[in-house]
């Protein structure tokens, strides 16, 4: 597939890494000389000079031969001609653009991205607030993807050495008499494995497990986590992060507060988030925080517009006694360090938009797709043929490639957490888990091309 990226930022770095990392052809064309010197040392790709809404830059880069166009620019006004133009040069292609304006969004929301020439908006700030708010829902999971619609979930869950699983194997973790759910993966030391039944849970272990949804407090119970709802919420920074966030807290009967130093934002603030409590003050002064009692927050979030204050006030947040905190930072190679440094949700933007410009671009029958931490894994929600070979036998007789696990079958409505003898039907949703350097085996299992559109 021929890709056209315009942009050569992180966003359109790390897409384009990763594209090019499975065979497709791609063209990089931004402004900067070395942002482009720095995609041309990490990645086989071409690269042009220039600006993203000219025309004749644009066949430059052969845009009429790109299969995929995806503008991912600081500028909204570029991104949108780039891909308009984009629709008259190669009227068959597939255009992606980075929506940063609010009301632009909520236009395109209100029309549809089609009215702009668009396939798909990516919005990075709104990703990372959705991503928040599935955090608050299950404060004990580092991570947490919907599926079916929201009625399986998969969570990040770091074990305990308090755990009671902690030494056995995951076979007698799922022992009789424990509730229904699948760990379809662990990632220990940097590394995702998909684990076997002898395979044995470690603390700090951080495992993916498949759960329905209202299964979820019965199985942090069994896995020795923390099951209390959060009921206060302090948020610092009220940006649109941080009022996103409030805003979905409060219809959860969340107490809220929100500190933001700008006098004019916090105006805003009052305005928009009717229940919200907005402080206004330098989220990072200890004395606020102390004088607010912030440390009694279930969930302290610090999502202001600078890194570097949002990591020192997660910190404070954690010394001063916050249940979970959760630190907002731009470079997506920040997030190991800072989250080594024990704060419990560490998010990028940046990297949040790479995931949603990859959701959108699988083809076939895939219904959904989340990347992990560990960009060599993913799980995807597809539907079954009836000419794939998983159809119509028992599980156990079926040669699944080594590196993917079916993690759960979605049957008229119906959740199940499959075994042995379990077969799989046509129209059946499948949540798959998968390394992935295991596509193209799983695509001949599924009779499905899971490349990107």
């Amino acid at each position: 597939m021929q890709v056209l990226i315009i942009g050569a930022g992180e966003v359109g770095f790390h897409t384009a890494l990763r594209l090019s990392g499975e065979g497709h052809q791609v063209v990089v064309m931004d402004r900067s000389s070395e942002a482009l010197r720095k995609v041309n040392e990490q990645m086989d790709v071409q690269s042009l000079l220039g600006n993203g809404s000219s025309p004749y830059l644009l066949q430059q880069a052969e845009v009429e031969r790109s299969d995929l166009v995806i503008a991912v620019t600081n500028s909204d006004a570029m991104n949108l001609t780039a891909c308009r133009l984009a629709r008259i040069l190669a009227p068959e292609s597939t255009r992606i653009a980075r929506i940063r304006d609010q009301d632009l969004l909520a236009f395109i929301e209100q029309n549809g991205s089609d009215v702009l020439d668009l396939h798909a908006v990516i919005n990075p700030e709104r990703e990372v607030a959705e991503q928040m708010v599935r955090f608050i829902d299950v404060p004990s999971a580092s991570s947490v993807a919907d599926f079916a619609g929201g009625h399986v979930k998969l969570l990040g869950l770091k074990l305990p050495i308090t755990s009671p699983l902690v030494g056995k194997s995951l076979a007698q973790a799922r022992a009789k008499g424990g509730p229904r759910f699948l760990i379809a993966a662990i990632e220990r030391e940097g590394s995702v494995i998909i684990p076997r039944g002898d395979d044995m849970l470690l603390a700090d272990d951080l495992a993916y497990v498949v759960v329905r949804d209202h299964n979820i407090p019965e199985v942090l119970d069994y896995l020795g986590l923390q099951t209390n709802p959060v009921r206060n919420l302090f948020v610092v920074g009220g940006g649109i992060i941080g009022s996103h966030l409030a805003k979905e807290a409060v219809k959860r009967g969340i107490k809220t507060r929100i500190v933001e130093k700008d006098p004019q934002r916090c105006q805003a603030l009052v305005e928009e988030n009717s229940g919200v409590i907005v402080l206004h003050g330098d989220g990072a002064e200890l004395t606020l925080l102390e004088e607010e009692n912030a440390g009694a927050a279930d969930v302290f979030a610090a999502v202001t517009n600078h890194e570097e204050d949002n990591v020192l006030i997660a910190l404070l947040g954690r010394k001063m006694g916050a249940k979970r905190t959760i630190a907002r930072v731009a470079h997506l190679g920040y997030v190991p360090l800072v989250s080594s440094l024990g704060i419990d949700l560490v998010l990028s933007p940046r990297f949040a938009a790479v995931s949603a410009i990859l959701r959108h671009l699988r083809q076939g029958k895939v219904l959904n797709i989340a990347s992990l931490r560990n960009e060599g894994a993913e799980v995807i929600e597809v539907e079954a043929l009836a000419s794939s070979p998983l159809v119509g036998r028992p599980l156990m007789e079926v040669k699944v490639p080594s590196g993917a696990l079916l993690a759960a079958v979605i049957r008229d409505g119906e959740v199940l957490i499959p075994s042995g003898r379990t077969q799989v039907e046509p129209g059946d949703h499948l949540i798959i888990f998968l390394l992935r350097q295991v596509l193209p085996k799983l695509e001949k299992l599924l009779t499905v091309s899971l490349d990107y559109a």
